[in-house]
């Protein structure tokens, strides 16, 4: 007997061959036109609700974007605190300060903080860059509450236990250790030593070196947060399914009573050094199956006037997998998995940076090829055609930042911590439609100064120092993993 089932499955088998066989010849003869790429669509909409406002007796000021899709929300307290705080002879400080406030405040303590947490279906971090130290929270609305109770905390009552301080201390020596062995980490540390000296914030290790790390104690990390983290230097974010007048009352009854304090004098910021003529800086790592390199220079701030000319620059320099320097070394050379570049913009000039890890074999040759990419966009105009499919690029996926809660609280934390104006986002697209392709020719001039590039590779010196010196793209020095100078 035959298993119905079974049965039943031959039958639409046959029904769907006879359905194909007698559908008519016009339909049969359409088929996909692999000769060429679809047609795009309509770029999508861009509906930003509007950035609502409010400021605490304390000085804390509040700002609240409803999105009421998702019972979620995400609140994120943004603070001037970060690494450009640390003390000069203290690198590190900043970064470790942040890590500790969840490491137990309050009555609890760090593995409690992050059992509540779990209970509360929550996510709770805390993370200091250069410019800003943030605590953020992600959390259904049904617990937004006892979350913020949590976070009140970490924010308002950290501890800093000794012991919490000394485990913590020793972790970060080990991660500084395992950098040495990393030749990417060694890249990320040198390039900015070089490019902004070390007596600026931005050339300094944001975790610190094995000397500074030694000298992290409860005092100075106490003290560093008496100083800076004040309700006057910070602004809270509330993204999601909440109103305003929803989040002032939960915040003020937490936040309320956080005090306000005389702000400390700011120090000056040393200058830049001036750029040298375009030298190779070249970190030895015996051994290296690879070779990681970095080219750039100081570019500009967040708030330049010239920030959508070079995103749409970066997109078709590097800033894409279809872009310049992807498909020049690994599509057409094979010399990497990946090539790319930025402008990492911050309050102030940050670096501007095109690399890849590349074949040691070929370091010379991909030297070559980035030389000739950064050259080329500056001596030669933008195609139209090239022009106007990076511009689509960044329109068509820039709504998409915006579908979750937590993707839109990133973007509008930077708004907040670079003091952008908080409709900002809503003309972007036109900004970057507006771009021409002789405003990238431009800003390529002004800002990729290929005559004073810092050119950082890290890798087997007794493997590659000789190709690159051949090339003639500059002198070259030895430098360690923190940017000095090896003699």
């Amino acid at each position: 007997m035959r298993h119905p089932l079974r049965a039943g499955a031959h039958r639409a088998a046959f029904l769907l061959a006879l359905a194909a066989v007698a559908a008519p010849a016009a339909l049969r003869a359409q088929a996909v036109d692999r000769t060429h790429p679809p047609a795009l669509g309509p770029a999508p909409a861009l509906h930003l609700p509007p950035v609502q406002t409010a400021t605490l007796p304390n000085g804390l000021r509040l700002a609240v974007v409803e999105m009421h899709k998702v019972p979620v929300i995400d609140v994120s307290l943004v603070l001037d605190a970060g690494s450009v705080d640390d003390p000069a002879d203290l690198p590190g400080l900043a970064t470790f300060t942040a890590n500790m406030l969840d490491e137990g405040a309050g009555r609890r303590s760090a593995l409690e903080i992050s059992e509540e947490a779990d209970f509360l279906g929550a996510s709770l971090s805390t993370f200091a860059g250069y410019d800003n130290a943030s605590v953020a929270l992600h959390v259904p609305k049904r617990r937004l509450a006892a979350a913020l109770d949590l976070m009140a905390d970490v924010v308002l009552r950290p501890s800093f236990a000794d012991s919490e301080i000394t485990r913590q201390r020793d972790l970060r020596r080990t991660q500084i250790l395992q950098q040495r062995d990393q030749p990417v980490q060694m890249a990320n540390l040198a390039f900015p030593a070089i490019v902004f000296g070390a007596q600026h914030p931005y050339g300094r290790p944001l975790n610190g070196t094995e000397e500074s790390t030694a000298l992290l104690t409860r005092e100075r990390v106490a003290q560093f947060y008496r100083t800076n983290y004040r309700p006057q230097q910070a602004k809270l974010l509330v993204v999601g399914d909440i109103t305003l007048a929803e989040a002032q009352r939960l915040v003020e009854e937490r936040f309320g009573a956080w005090e306000r304090e005389t702000a400390a004098a700011t120090a000056a910021v040393p200058a830049v050094p001036a750029p040298a003529a375009r030298t190779v800086f070249l970190v030895d790592k015996p051994g290296a199956a690879q070779s990681v390199i970095r080219i750039g220079n100081v570019g500009v701030p967040r708030t330049s006037p010239d920030y959508f000319p070079l995103e749409v620059l970066n997109t078709i320099l590097g800033g894409s997998f279809t872009s310049r320097l992807n498909q020049n070394l690994r599509e057409t050379h094979g010399y990497t998995y990946g090539a790319s570049s930025q402008f990492v913009t911050r309050r102030m000039a940050g670096p501007f940076q095109a690399g890849a890890s590349v074949q040691s074999a070929k370091t010379d040759s991909s030297l070559i090829e980035f030389m000739r990419e950064l050259r080329r966009i500056r001596d030669e105009a933008v195609p139209q055609e090239e022009l106007d499919k990076a511009k689509a690029y960044i329109a068509r996926g820039f709504p998409g930042n915006f579908e979750t809660t937590q993707g839109a609280a990133g973007w509008f934390r930077e708004l907040l911590a670079y003091d952008l104006p908080l409709d900002y986002y809503g003309s972007y697209i036109d900004h970057i439609d507006a771009v021409t392709a002789a405003d990238v020719q431009r800003v390529a001039r002004q800002y990729l100064d290929v005559d004073h590039f810092a050119i950082v590779v890290v890798g087997d010196r007794s493997q590659i120092e000789a190709g690159i010196r051949a090339l003639n793209e500059g002198p070259i020095s030895i430098r360690d993993l923190w940017g000095q100078e090896v003699r």
